[in-house]
């Protein structure tokens, strides 16, 4: 067999193991749902979470969460990290927009989603697959979604950056047509939204030079979540779960504070000039409290003047606090409780973790 023959052959051979694969996993994949409103994850690698499991789902998951929204993920494929409440999305690794447009409508109607996520784009660009007309398959697509379910709130996204330039090229002319598109759907009365994910990141948030870091996916939840924020029953009314407060320091009347509202692992609070924003907004279910989508955390083996931190939330005894009738709130894991550093009341004192005495500077109030 010619060299040429065996590149056919093994060219066939993957066409063939990839058809299969998408046969295999067709069917509606083991649901997960806290009854909430139905958000569909739309789109490829990126939605899928390839090279960070779970992709921009955990952190959005989290935020959801930690804002009292309900929000129950659908789709056909299942997969993520056990901080990820709900592994449903359909997200397809490879996949082109007329890939995702030639089994859109039965997804949506196995699944009934109130809300869609679309990311696509990327593997039309990586593949130079017909990229004039790449625009107008959108449209299509969008087309066909805004039909199947026309009450629903569909959130397209510009895409996100890439590494090779003359790919990065080609994804900005894709991208520079979106708003037009969606100005035109829009027009016609349907429910679709524009969400600038391109700006969101930078090729410092690739890991690979196409798919985002830990912290670039994190920055995309970030941007879904503020669009789904913006449009009113996208993700039904926050507050139906547990209800965020202000932690207020009783020596300082200052708040417990998330600081430059970073979503970063190892972040330490700090007190600070109460001001009602989200990063000062903690909230306490079961022994869990959290900000931002993520949750306070006494570090292993923590020690008197240990630093708390904020992490990836996780469930474990380390993330498990109790709110005592004294005002004080104390680590399952250590045993020591929260504790402004050096009794000070300045803005930015760091708070520790420190042997529990119930004196000011460890006590707190929900606001």
């Amino acid at each position: 067999m010619s060299e040429h023959a065996r590149r056919l052959a093994a060219a066939a051979a993957t066409l063939a193991l990839t058809a299969a694969m998408a046969l295999t996993q067709s069917g509606v994949a083991a649901a997960e749902s806290n009854g909430g409103v139905r958000v569909m994850p739309l789109g490829d690698s990126i939605t899928e979470g390839t090279q960070v499991p779970g992709g921009y789902r955990t952190g959005l998951w989290q935020r959801l969460a930690g804002g009292g929204y309900r929000v129950d993920f659908v789709g056909t494929q299942f997969n993520g990290p056990s901080s990820l409440g709900d592994h449903d999305h359909e997200g397809h690794p490879g996949w082109r927009i007329d890939q995702i447009d030639a089994n859109i409508s039965g997804w949506l109607q196995a699944t009934a989603p109130r809300t869609v996520l679309l990311h696509i784009g990327t593997n039309d660009v990586l593949q130079n697959y017909q990229l004039s007309t790449a625009p107008g398959r959108l449209s299509s697509l969008l087309d066909r979604i805004t039909a199947a379910a026309p009450a629903a709130d569909v959130f397209v996204a510009t895409i996100i950056p890439l590494s090779n330039a003359g790919q990065e090229n080609a994804a900005r002319t894709f991208n520079a047509a979106l708003p037009g598109i969606v100005q035109s759907k829009v027009n016609a009365g349907k429910h679709v939204h524009l969400v600038d994910m391109h700006s969101a990141l930078t090729t410092a948030d690739l890991i690979d030079g196409i798919h985002p870091t830990a912290t670039g996916y994190d920055k995309m939840a970030a941007a879904w979540y503020t669009a789904l924020r913006s449009v009113p029953g996208s993700i039904g009314s926050g507050g139906t779960g547990p209800t965020a407060s202000a932690l207020v320091s009783a020596a300082s009347g200052r708040c417990l504070d998330v600081p430059g509202s970073s979503t970063a692992n190892g972040v330490q609070p700090i007190i600070w000039d109460c001001n009602g924003r989200a990063n000062q907004q903690w909230t306490v279910s079961g022994q869990s409290i959290q900000s931002l989508g993520r949750c306070l955390d006494a570090p292993t083996g923590a020690a008197p003047g240990s630093k708390v931190q904020m992490w990836a939330c996780h469930g474990g005894t380390n993330q498990q606090w109790n709110l005592n009738a004294n005002g004080t709130v104390s680590s399952v894991s250590s045993g020591l409780c929260l504790d402004v550093s050096g009794n000070a009341t300045a803005n930015g004192t760091l708070v520790i973790l420190w042997s529990c005495t119930a004196a000011a500077n460890q006590r707190w109030t929900r606001a």
